[in-house]
């Protein structure tokens, strides 16, 4: 097979060079020429690495190199590119240029295939590109216009078909398998004050990427020991809160951004100490993006090919992979997650020449989706498995930035114990509440009614998690699964981020817990708002539950934003602690309700579900969504928050953003600092 595969990537660069001084159908030359091009660049790179060459370039070298891959794709320069549908309509036409894009794109994923040493994917993609260009040529030479759309569409369904038990195996393997590769050993055995070892990756370089790694190789050794003991203990203490058994799990996969490796060699020893080893993929490890626009244009290429055929496919590559892998996957802990932030906010552009997801595609993938999470969960038991996630800025989240990461620091390590006392006080008074009334200021035209779960014994069990630093890092939250009946209102923020996409104007109506009507203020067409909210808060689905209300405590993050002016870039990581936040999807349970969970008062917390995630034990297929958004309401635009018992009576908790609730005037302190 080796001999084979050998045979066949000498076949494709021979034949892809072909292509260059080749006359092609004229309309589409330029187009075949500049991804034969790509493509010949690419088995350069290889060769570079198959003969050990690529560490012996200068600091100079690997960054001129890392350049040459990602420079087409830079604002400056994605006007003139083939990863632009817009610019590939223009040049090709509408009927070809959405799918020629998509297809550039793929080509450009090759990038990590070489990297990674994935050979019959990068083989496999080659051919691709031959097999198009083969019948753009026979088109041609037979005096035909062009050929079919579907004929070229076909060739790519088929490509990303046939190589699905491939990509299966790899992702599964990649989750959940430890590895002593290359990629492990870059990130434990490099010098890592020898910044060269970023260009390892193959991913792209910013300076944001060089500015993190020197940063951090300038930290004394006891603050990048602090950094990795909380991110690890989080992870443990995870398990002891959610009352699940560590001791039968053997991995633990690191999920972390270029830069940050000093501190993941850190945790990777950490995890090791309590029996873990440690899972990196290429798939983990992020870099900032060279531009989100492009990002965005591909978003939903998918449509190209997912339809039934191979949704069934794919779901069945996907479970023998887990079968070939399933004692790794049992003993499979769950992710241990380093986000950053710090870039700019980013609202993207529709563009008509896009691939856009229709309603039958985005039906679809809503079925996929949790059919894959069915299956997954044979294999990764969500009621055994933890995670942690825990945030870092980068330099782009600008000056003074070294203030700015020491704050975060001192953030994600504050005092729990003190929080855990004062949320109890706020939990105690929400424990004695029929429902919570949330009403917004300062513009904020929120005014909700969230129904809680009734206590049948309130001596040993309550409505609310009291959360402090394990799974979800830094402190300062309680929430519940409310009950969706009589859940209503408006739920409305003036501007928000989610998910690194910004909203305006962001307006939720829910009835009985279900979203029933949605807007923003991004378009001035707004149905064009409703699509983008639909496509990426509600994730195609026609409805969501709110599956989660909480009450964010942490006023020194909330300070600490408005003092840097770093509101708008924190990840929903942090600003979900710094007002009241709402989920829409999943509850914070989903797929481990029967798990009891317990606050550290010993009391169990019994609001694990709802009238949705209930159809479990009837439906599993309708009581999961498989998404789970935060929105926030800050401060500044909290009217009042208000517990109101059966009996009418009312305790207020937060007014004009301010605790008033006795016994947690506390949580003022920050909140009366000067800026």
């Amino acid at each position: 097979m080796e001999d084979i595969l050998k045979e066949r990537l000498e076949l494709a660069r021979e034949r892809v060079a072909e292509i260059e001084k080749e006359e092609l159908q004229p309309a589409f030359s330029d187009y075949f020429k500049t991804g034969a091009a790509w493509i010949c660049r690419l088995f350069e790179t290889k060769k570079i690495m198959e003969e050990g060459r690529l560490k012996e370039l200068s600091l100079l070298e690997l960054q001129d190199l890392n350049r040459s891959y990602y420079e087409e794709l830079y604002p400056e320069n994605y006007n003139t590119s083939y990863a632009n549908p817009a610019y590939a309509a223009g040049q090709l036409g509408k009927e070809f240029g959405g799918l020629l894009s998509a297809v550039y794109e793929e080509l450009r994923r090759m990038l990590t295939s070489v990297y990674t040493d994935r050979n019959e994917e990068f083989a496999a993609a080659a051919e691709l590109f031959l097999e198009i260009a083969a019948a753009f040529r026979c088109a041609w030479e037979e005096e035909k216009a062009l050929p079919a759309y579907e004929d070229i569409s076909q060739i790519f369904y088929w490509y990303i078909s046939d190589y699905a038990d491939i990509r299966s195996e790899r992702q599964v393997l990649e989750k959940v398998t430890p590895r002593e590769d290359d990629l492990f050993k870059l990130v434990t055995e490099s010098d890592l004050a020898d910044l060269r070892y970023l260009y390892y990756y193959g991913k792209p370089v910013s300076e944001n990427e060089l500015k993190t790694a020197e940063f951090l190789n300038g930290l004394p050794e006891e603050t990048i020991r602090l950094m990795a003991d909380t991110f690890t203990e989080g992870y443990r203490i995870g398990f002891i809160v959610g009352n699940k058994d560590i001791s039968i799990k053997k991995s633990v996969s690191i999920h972390y951004n270029l830069g940050f490796e000093r501190v993941v060699k850190k945790a990777v020893e950490n995890f090791a100490a309590i029996g873990l080893k440690t899972v990196l993929s290429m798939e983990s490890i992020q870099s900032t993006p060279v531009n989100r626009q492009y990002l965005y244009d591909h978003k939903d290429d998918d449509m190209l090919f997912f339809d039934r055929q191979y949704m069934s496919r794919k779901l069945e590559t996907m479970k023998y992979a887990f079968e070939q892998n399933k004692k790794a996957a049992r003993e499979y802990g769950g992710p241990a997650v380093m986000e950053v932030f710090g870039e700019e906010p980013f609202a993207p552009t529709p563009k008509e020449e896009a691939i856009k997801a229709n309603e039958k595609y985005q039906k679809l993938m809503v079925e996929y989706t949790s059919a894959f999470r069915q299956m997954q969960a044979e294999y990764i038991r969500e009621e055994e498995r933890s995670f942690t996630i825990i945030a870092f800025p980068t330099p782009a989240v600008g000056e003074p930035f070294a203030e700015i990461f020491s704050e975060i620091i001192r953030i994600n390590t504050l005092d729990y114990k003190l929080y855990q006392q004062l949320q109890q006080t706020l939990i105690d008074t929400l424990d004695q509440a029929e429902y919570v009334e949330i009403k917004g200021m300062n513009g904020n035209r929120t005014d909700l009614r969230v129904m809680l779960k009734p206590l049948v014994n309130p001596e040993k069990e309550t409505k609310f998690e009291n959360c402090v630093a394990d799974v979800n890092i830094p402190v300062g939250e309680v929430f519940t699964s409310p009950v969706l009946k009589g859940t209503q209102g408006t739920l409305h923020v003036g501007r928000v981020f989610l998910n690194e996409l910004e909203y305006k104007d962001l307006e939720i109506i829910l009835k009985d817990g279900m979203v029933a009507d949605y807007g923003c203020g991004n378009f001035a067409d707004k149905e064009e708002g409703r699509r983008y909210i639909r496509d990426n808060v509600l994730h195609h689905h026609d409805t969501l539950p709110i599956g989660e209300f909480a009450i964010g405590t942490n006023t020194t993050a909330y300070m600490a934003a408005q003092k840097y002016d770093i509101g708008a870039k924190l990840p929903i990581l942090i600003a979900e602690k710094m007002g009241p936040h709402f989920a829409l999807g999943d509850t914070c349970y989903s797929q481990a309700e029967e798990v009891k969970v317990y606050n550290p008062d010993g009391k169990e917390i019994i609001a694990r579900d709802n009238e949705i995630s209930a159809l479990r034990n009837t439906d599993r297929s309708k009581a999961y969504f498989n998404c789970h958004t935060d929105i926030t309401i800050p401060y500044h635009e909290l009217g009042e928050l208000t517990a109101v018992c059966g009996d009418g009576s009312r305790q207020v908790i937060i007014k004009e953003g301010r605790f008033v609730l006795k016994g947690c005037e506390e949580l003022n302190k920050p909140l009366l600092k000067e800026i």
